[in-house]
C-alpha cells in the first residue's frame, strides 16, 4: 500500500476546514429555511435519509425533541418509491439528508412530502442535485469535494448544517455560538490518540454503545468498521445493550462508548463500567468511568455539539486500523461513493 496519506485520512484532516467554510458561507441560506420553518410552526418533523446520513438524521431528530420539542420520524423512502404511498405531510418540516443528492428515492420522497403539504429541506454537498431541485429549501454543507468512498466530512458537515437549521430556528443564540467555536475544537479532535482502542481491535466482532444525540455518533462507527475495515460492528443504545446483546460478551470482547457532556452521560458510563465487569475491554468517551478506559476527547461550548468532535476522532482511529489490516479505506470491496436506490 502507498506511503502517501488516504484519501480518508487527508478528507478527516479537512473536517475543519469545511465546517469554518461551511460556517463562513452557509449562513444566509441555514437563517433563511430557518425562518420558513419556523413561521410553518411545524407540528413535528420527518426525515429522509439512507447510510451515513441517515445517521446525521437521527442526530438532528435527537436535537429536534430535545431543544424545540418537536418529534422527528425517519420515513422509509420505500414508502412511495416502492409503495407508491402519497403520505400526509400537513404540519410537518422534512429534512432530506443526502451527499450527492442523486438517489431516486430520496428524491421522490421528498418531493412527495413536499406535494402533501410538508416544507421540504434539503442538506446536500450538490446544491445543483436532483435533490435540491425538489426541496423548498436547499442547505449545501460546502464540504467541498469527497472522493474517500467513506464519508466523513460530508458527515460532519451535514451534522453541524442540520444542527445549525435547527439552532436558528429555536433561535437558541448559545448553540448558535458553540456551533461557531467548532472549528477549533475539532482540529484538536483530529489529533486525539485513541491508538489503545486501535489495538484492542482483532477483527472479531463489537460493540459500539451511545445514548441520545451519542448513539446517533455510534451508528455511524459501526457502519465505518464495517464499511473501511471489513469488522462486524454492531450499535446499541447503552440502555439496551444489557438485555439481550450482552450474551455475546466474553473477555477482552471490545467496545468503544460514545458520550457527551449530557444527562445520559452518567448512564452510558455506568453501562460501560457493567461491560467491563463482564470482562469486555470497553474506551470510553468520558471520564465518567471507573472499569473502562477514558479515550482522550475533546468537549464544546454545548453538549449537543459534544458528539461532533467524538466522530472526528474516531475517523481518525479507523482509518489507522483499516490500513493495520490491509486494507485500502478508500476503496472498500462492493461499495460505490454514489448509491442510487429505487
Amino acid at each position: 500500500m502507498s506511503s502517501e496519506p488516504t484519501l480518508m485520512r487527508q478528507e478527516v484532516r479537512e473536517i475543519p476546514s469545511a465546517v469554518e467554510r461551511l460556517l463562513s458561507q452557509g449562513g444566509d441560506a441555514i437563517r433563511t429555511a430557518a425562518a420558513a420553518a419556523r413561521d410553518a410552526d411545524p407540528r413535528f418533523f420527518i426525515s429522509v435519509a439512507r447510510g451515513s446520513s441517515d445517521h446525521a438524521a437521527s442526530y438532528l431528530k435527537y436535537t429536534s425533541e430535545l431543544v424545540l420539542r418537536r418529534p422527528m420520524a425517519s420515513v422509509g423512502p420505500s414508502v412511495n418509491s416502492i409503495y407508491g404511498v402519497q403520505l400526509d405531510a400537513r404540519g410537518a418540516v422534512g429534512i432530506s439528508v443526502s451527499q450527492s443528492g442523486q438517489s431516486p428515492d430520496i428524491v421522490r420522497l421528498t418531493e412527495a412530502l413536499r406535494t402533501n403539504g410538508a416544507l421540504t429541506v434539503a442538506i446536500t454537498n450538490d446544491a445543483g442535485s436532483r435533490l435540491a431541485g425538489v426541496a423548498d429549501a436547499t442547505l449545501p454543507i460546502h464540504a467541498g469535494p469527497e472522493l474517500s468512498v467513506a464519508a466523513t466530512k460530508t458527515f460532519v458537515t451535514s451534522l453541524v448544517a442540520g444542527l445549525w437549521f435547527l439552532a436558528e430556528m429555536q433561535q437558541d443564540a448559545d448553540l448558535v455560538a458553540a456551533i461557531h467555536a467548532l472549528p477549533g475544537q475539532l482540529d484538536q479532535a483530529t489529533r486525539c490518540d485513541w491508538s489503545a482502542a486501535a489495538a484492542a481491535l482483532d477483527g472479531r466482532s463489537l460493540f459500539t454503545i451511545g445514548r441520545g444525540p451519542s448513539w446517533a455518533i455510534s451508528n455511524e462507527a459501526a457502519l465505518k468498521f464495517k464499511e473501511t475495515c471489513l469488522i462486524h460492528a454492531e450499535s446499541y443504545s447503552s440502555a439496551e445493550v444489557l438485555h439481550g446483546p450482552v450474551s455475546i460478551v466474553d473477555s477482552n470482547f471490545p467496545v468503544i462508548a460514545f458520550a457527551a457532556r449530557d444527562k445520559a452521560e452518567p448512564s452510558v458510563a455506568e453501562t460501560a463500567d457493567a461491560l467491563a465487569a463482564k470482562g469486555a475491554r470497553v474506551f470510553a468517551v468520558t471520564d465518567k468511568v471507573s472499569r473502562a478506559t477514558t479515550l482522550p476527547h475533546v468537549r464544546t461550548g454545548h453538549w449537543l455539539c459534544d458528539p461532533i468532535p467524538a466522530i472526528v476522532s474516531f475517523y481518525a482511529m479507523v482509518e489507522t486500523v483499516a490500513l493495520a489490516r490491509g486494507i485500502n479505506p478508500d476503496k472498500p470491496r462492493h461499495l460505490n461513493k454514489v448509491t442510487e436506490t429505487v
